[in-house]
């Protein structure tokens, strides 16, 4: 099955018991923005993840701004909302699939299959007159068993690795202007990994906000090899995981996440940066 589900896919299933909806809205421009969303109106039986608290560990010297959360606490916090591995997870946000797509990696990551990411937002649901509300689901906690896929992941120095042999494309998933070192709005230092292309995640959507289907993304990474290694990476390491999630539509099978991306990439003194196009 596909990993991204219509909203009318949700609906037909949504008081099914091994349904459990994840809201994911966030800004990061306004961190508690999401939440307070949330509590407003969601999807009903929608439990809340923030991405910083409980999506992302603690920020330090190296890993980035959104470094990956410990895997037992990861665990700890999916348990605690009542996700098991039988559970059929169903992520949305608001902001393009970038912050579902986060949960979905992770949930990929520890080995779940059951994990979809809703097309076209809480919006796109609200203005359909798809039922909403704002009752705080009580969830029966459950015990949630990880089965690590490490070969989604590499580090750092599986990165610079791959600079000097060649043997992974990279993938930047920034704004073109970030990219090309133009602007940097947010990190502390501009430009890109020597040898990254640029692809900018939103363009996995069509002009509507939706998912693009195989076809269309096949055309849209029709420049990649489908046998090459392909390491995505982005700023923090988050939406980076809407082109992991369309490069598999497309059909590639051998794509790997950066999760500490640029935001860590810059805080090694001596790794290199590059500007302009490639």
């Amino acid at each position: 099955m596909e990993p991204v589900v219509s909203i009318r896919w949700l609906l037909a299933r949504l008081y099914e018991t091994e349904l459990v909806i994840v809201d994911c809205r966030f800004l990061l421009s306004d961190p508690e923005a999401g939440r307070t969303a949330y509590n407003k109106a969601h999807i009903p039986g929608a439990i809340y993840l923030h991405l910083e608290e409980q999506l992302s560990a603690p920020v330090g010297a190296h890993g980035g701004r959104h470094p990956l959360p410990d895997v037992a606490a990861l665990a700890q916090t999916l348990g605690k909302v009542g996700i098991n591995k039988d559970s059929i997870v169903v992520a949305y946000d608001d902001q393009g699939g970038a912050f579902a797509s986060r949960l979905w990696w992770l949930l990929q990551y520890l080995g779940h299959e059951r994990v979809y990411v809703m097309d076209e937002g809480y919006t796109a649901w609200k203005n359909a007159k798809f039922p909403v509300s704002d009752h705080q689901a009580v969830r029966i906690p459950s015990q949630y068993e990880v089965n690590v896929q490490h070969d989604m992941l590499v580090s750092v120095e599986d990165v610079q690795s791959a600079i000097s042999n060649g043997a992974s494309l990279l993938i930047d998933s920034r704004e073109p202007r970030r990219y090309a070192g133009l602007e940097e709005p947010i990190d502390a230092k501009a430009g890109h990994i020597p040898g990254a292309v640029n692809k900018f995640w939103k363009d996995v959507l069509d002009e509507q906000g939706r998912w693009k289907n195989a076809d269309a993304l096949k055309e849209h990474f029709a420049d990649i090899k489908m046998e090459q290694e392909v390491i995505v990476y982005c700023g923090s390491g988050v939406t980076a995981c809407p082109n992991v999630l369309a490069l598999g539509q497309a059909g590639y099978r051998n794509v790997k996440l950066y999760a500490g991306s640029w935001s860590d990439w810059i805080s090694w003194q001596d790794n290199p940066i590059a500007t302009g196009e490639e």
